[in-house]
């Protein structure tokens, strides 16, 4: 199955956050991880941000590495189903 990942839905929030972030972790569930690139070159083509790709597990939106808050300055989870916050 082909997923929408609404890379300018990311975009919008990525550049409505001030200051603009520069360091970004993208976390995507196993059966997304094969478009981590995609996802790491729309970001970097787009903004002055440098992408680092979270390749651990992830079981669900709970389930975030909270040991690179000091290393990044946004997370962006992504999910196989639409999560309202």
């Amino acid at each position: 199955m082909d997923y929408d990942l609404e890379l300018s839905k990311v975009l919008e929030k990525i550049k409505e956050t001030k200051p603009e972030p520069k360091t970004i972790c993208i976390q995507l569930p196993d059966g997304l991880k094969q478009r981590a690139n995609e996802v790491q070159e729309f970001i970097e083509k787009n903004t002055d941000a440098k992408v680092i790709i979270y390749l651990g597990s992830c079981f669900g939106a709970c389930d975030f590495p909270v040991w690179l808050d000091k290393h990044i300055d946004m997370l962006i989870a992504f999910g196989h189903s639409e999560w309202r916050y």
